[in-house]
């Protein structure tokens, strides 16, 4: 950032390495408040300029102290601040509360006002609000009020989801207002920042380009930069700014197909970048091979995750000895979620290990031969950038498509999970679903998920019954993460027999398996877009899971495909998007029909538990 706090009144995030801390900040951002990431334990001086501070959340648990060595002079400060889940529980607790670990709640909640605030104003008596949490506060101190209290449908009531001391200008919420799914939540940090804190609005969005710039400039001085890029938003826009940045002479762009891309996708990447000039070097390589020699017979998918990267880099390598350029810094397309979910604070935990972020990414970022102009971005902060910067609409709209491509979405496994016990979690399950005419069958694999700012490997349980709406089926969903721990995703069968048995299927990453996938991929993008959903759906992974479905007796061989379609905008959270019940039933026939598949689901996991990703 070229600009300097004091130029602006400042709201300082004290970042406690939650998912989020970095989408408080760049919500104020959006509103014209400057923001500052603050570490838990700097010196008081760090909020010089500060009329106000927002704790963040954090995967640490209050209920036990962890966390309790940081920096709590600040509530010695005579500025309003306000906490958010941890940060909620830091409040309650310094000032006399009590904290349990109880009552867990991840997903939509429903917000019940129970008393007036400036912080609430504006919203009504009852608001949609997101959770991810399994401490409560349980009691308060002097001076403290409830102003709401949580439930969703007819659930329990959860005290205390919100809470002031007005006298002293000390606020909590229990759940998360920076995120999409708390769709006033915006409202509510306005009502702090601009009316409790009385910060100005002087800060504009437009500065920041200009900013990354001369960043970039300063960064590079007189070198060239050899950019990965895989024909998605993040590296286009990175793309883009190198260019406007540095030139074109001085940029040199690199599309590698690794065996794991999209149909005819590599093609029309390497045709849109020579089309729009945006760098006078741009190269192809085709290594499909040494991707998929170096993934054979491997199924845990941090290794996957890390083989992908560490071969990405060796690509690059190999191609910038050939062409002369082996001096140059390689530069990313890398975005904030990316290092979030791999752990790059010091106190968030690592979900998922990006491709951008393995061991061998890290050592050349701290040689620093790497430039990652985006790091500090949001999904659509970066579109916002790249339609600044001119880029065609057709690619800084596109659907997000991770890195390492369909290599996430192919699921591999050679044992069921350690401790699947089906007839256990049915037991469970149940008496959930039962009642309201759904059976429920796990599934004996594991996915990656995210409770409470903590990575989870746990089951999906899939459902079957007759077609409820798709709000009803979100409830069903969260009622089961809420009451079953060990479950983190849930799907939908969409075959009209009733699924009996899921049999795991041992498989690897193989170009046969990969093809399937391309295949049943290809048939929901043509989907979406026949049913005009392309705008409406954020993302829609398609992902092959190594598991057999058998029903009554008809059941195919092959392995199971699921659709996940979500709505979001920053990633950090999701909720699953419906779908049309004849694009269902088109998709069923379409892709049930391909040999190598029994049959299609539809995933109805929220970001959290469920990543939006498997793997």
């Amino acid at each position: 950032m070229s600009e300097q706090p004091a130029a602006h009144d400042t709201i300082a995030v004290v970042d406690f390495g939650g998912q989020y801390a970095h989408l408080i900040a760049n919500r104020l951002r959006a509103m014209g408040v400057f923001s500052v990431i603050v570490d838990p334990h700097a010196p008081l001086s760090a909020y010089e300029h500060a009329v106000g501070v927002i704790l963040s959340g954090s995967p640490a648990l209050a209920s036990a102290g962890e966390e309790s060595g940081w920096n709590t002079g600040l509530f010695e400060l005579p500025i309003p601040i306000f906490g958010f889940c941890f940060g909620h529980q830091e409040i309650a607790r310094h000032y006399g509360g009590e904290i349990r670990h109880q009552a867990r709640e991840y997903g939509l909640a429903e917000l019940h006002v129970q008393t007036d605030s400036p912080l609430l104003a504006g919203l009504g008596a009852v608001e949609q609000v997101f959770m991810s949490h399994g401490d409560t506060v349980t009691t308060l101190g002097a001076g403290f009020v409830e102003l709401g209290l949580s439930r969703l449908g007819d659930g329990p009531v959860h005290r205390n989801a919100a809470i002031a001391d007005e006298t002293r200008k000390r606020y909590g919420v229990q759940f998360h207002p920076e995120v999409d799914d708390t769709p006033n939540g915006a409202r509510m940090i306005a009502n702090f920042a601009l009316d409790i804190c009385g910060a100005r609005p002087t800060w504009k969005i437009a500065d920041h380009a200009g900013g990354l710039i001369a960043q970039i400039q300063q960064e590079v001085g007189d070198r060239g930069v050899f950019l990965l890029v895989s024909g998605g938003v993040d590296s286009a826009v990175c793309a883009w700014l190198l260019a406007r940045a540095l030139g074109p002479d001085r940029l040199h762009l690199l599309h590698i197909d690794n065996g794991m891309m999209r149909a005819e996708e590599s093609a029309g990447v390497v045709a849109a970048l020579r089309e729009h000039g945006v760098s006078d070097n741009v190269h192809f390589i085709d290594a499909t091979d040494q991707f998929l020699s170096a993934l054979a017979g491997v199924v845990e998918p941090e290794e996957k995750r890390h083989i992908i990267g560490r071969v990405f880099v060796e690509v690059f390598q190999q191609a910038a000895e050939r062409i002369g350029i082996a001096d140059y810094l390689l530069a990313q397309g890398t975005i904030y979620p990316d290092t979030i979910e791999t752990g790059a604070t010091k106190r968030s935990d690592r979900i998922k290990t990006h491709h951008n972020r393995v061991p061998i990414i890290e050592e050349m970022l701290a040689r620093g031969q790497v430039i990652e102009p985006l790091a500090d971005l949001y999904k659509v902060e970066v579109r916002q950038l790249g339609r600044a910067l001119g880029i065609p609409e057709q690619m800084v709209s596109r659907h997000p498509f991770p890195g390492p491509g369909l290599g996430v979405r192919c699921l591999c496994a050679d044992s069921v999970p350690d401790g699947f016990d089906a007839a256990t979690l049915s037991a469970w399950i149940d008496p959930i679903v039962g009642p309201r005419g759904f059976t429920a069958l796990p599934l004996p694999v594991r996915s990656v998920g995210v409770k409470a700012d903590l990575r989870c490997f746990d089951l999906p349980v899939m459902l079957h019954g007759d077609r409820v709406p798709h709000e009803t089926l979100e409830v069903l969903a969260g009622s089961i993460f809420k009451n079953v721990p060990a479950i983190n995703r849930c799907v939908l069968w969409l075959g009209a027999e009733t699924p009996r048995r899921a049999t795991l299927h041992p498989a690897t990453m193989t170009a046969a398996r990969l093809a399937v996938l391309r295949a049943a991929d290809a048939a929901v993008m043509d989907g979406l877009s026949r049913h005009g959903l392309m705008a409406e759906i954020w993302q829609c992974p398609t992902v092959l899971v190594p598991v057999e479905i058998d029903g009554e007796g008809d059941g195919r061989a092959g392995e199971l495909i699921v659709v996940r379609p979500v709505l979001s905008k920053r990633a950090m959270t999701a909720r699953a998007a419906a779908l049309p019940e004849a694009l269902l039933a088109e998709l069923w026939e379409e892709i049930s029909a391909l040999d190598g598949v029994c049959g299609v689901a539809l995933d109805l996991t929220s970001k959290p538990p469920g990543t939006i990703e498997w793997e």
